[in-house]
């Protein structure tokens, strides 16, 4: 009996119902939702999970998103958002055993380990990725790891409330030796799409360093910027209320926090026999933190909606009042009232990557 009526209240969660006498009722998909409304224009709740996959491991990975993400659309959440790499490792301080002109045996297996938990699009792993955003009703954006072909991709995946693609977008360039086990992203993934949250877009870590692609997504009327990352410094959480500001959007910056434990027990980095050791000198232990989190939700003024946490796994959350967009744009527009066309101008490429072109 519990089983079925969970089956009928994610059912039903579909729907909200419209009186119009009594007797008489009106079925109405929540997909066009009924938004509170301030000044005719949406509160929308935003859910940060800062979480961490269990690394190397797709199918358990896939099985926490799915419960973090029922969690968070029982708590009302519109929008769900996952950090970098959640699908399935950000494979920290590991270089697979890669040196300037050497590469090892080891490394090379561990790569393919990296690319077995990795997510191709479509695939079986893909369409429970689907499931997940359909069968509870919310847009949901997850940082996965992509496979195509026989290259690795950071990629920032949006699905819609029927759990399909809004876009895709690769990380355009990664960061240090990220570079050797993912490729770079083209332009055609610099996309904000209109949702029925708004118009939402996405850079991932250290793309937000990127004036360029930032002023790609305000020119493209960005009012959700989703921001999933690997930094824990403080001073990222700075560049986030600059985004913001600049952006006059809100920002959605979510990281993982993560632990030696949420590895493989022979993860190289951690073994006793690596010479990797933590900040102070000494061995790693199953407890010790790597990433620190430190996920926030900022305003279009750059102030926060939901505060910077640190050192736990938790959702954040925040109502955004849509309104304050254009309230926020009284003094400054980026790309409109604050900018000179006429002196500086920005041409984006968005064809596709391709290294062979057929023709006939």
């Amino acid at each position: 009996m519990t089983r079925i009526m969970a089956v009928v209240k994610r059912s039903l969660k579909r729907y909200c119902c419209l009186c119009l006498q009594k007797w008489c009722f009106i079925l109405i998909p929540t997909s066009l939702r009924l938004f509170t409304m301030t000044s005719n224009r949406p509160i929308v709740k935003v859910a940060a999970v800062q979480a961490a996959p269990v690394s190397f491991d797709l199918d358990k990975s896939l099985q926490k998103l799915s419960k973090l993400t029922e969690e968070a659309a029982a708590a009302g959440a519109d929008l769900v958002v996952f950090p970098e790499a959640f699908l399935s490792a950000y494979p920290w301080r590991y270089s697979f055993d890669a040196t300037i002109g050497a590469r090892e045996p080891r490394g090379r297996k561990w790569f393919a380990k990296y690319f077995d938990s990795a997510v191709e699009v479509p695939s079986p792993a893909f369409d429970r990725l689907s499931e997940t955003a359909r069968a509870n009703n919310v847009l949901l954006q997850v940082g996965i790891i992509e496979k195509a072909g026989g290259t690795l991709y950071c990629t920032a995946l949006l699905l819609d409330r029927e759990g399909k693609v809004v876009y895709k977008h690769r990380k355009l360039i990664p960061t240090a030796v990220e570079r050797l086990v993912w490729g770079r992203g083209s332009g055609d993934g610099l996309q904000v799409l209109q949702t029925d949250v708004g118009k939402v877009g996405s850079l991932i870590c250290w793309e937000n360093y990127m004036p360029a692609a930032r002023m790609a997504l305000y020119q493209q009327g960005i009012e959700i910027y989703l921001a999933p990352h690997a930094d824990d410094l403080p001073s990222w959480v700075a560049s986030m209320q600059h985004i913001a500001k600049e952006g006059r959007c809100f920002v959605v910056s979510v990281n993982s926090v993560c632990k030696v434990s949420d590895f493989p027990a022979d993860y190289p980095p951690f073994t006793v026999e690596d010479p990797d050791r933590r900040p102070d000198g000494e061995q790693w232990q199953a407890d010790d933190i790597v990433n620190h989190g430190g996920s926030c939700i900022v305003g279009p003024l750059g102030t926060f909606l939901a505060e910077p946490v640190w050192d736990k796994e938790t959702i954040i959350y925040a109502d955004l009042r849509m309104a304050d967009l254009i309230e926020s744009k009284l003094d400054f527009d980026p790309v409109g009232s604050y900018s000179r066309p006429d002196v500086f101008s920005l041409t984006v490429n968005t064809k596709p990557g391709t290294s062979v072109a057929f023709t006939n």
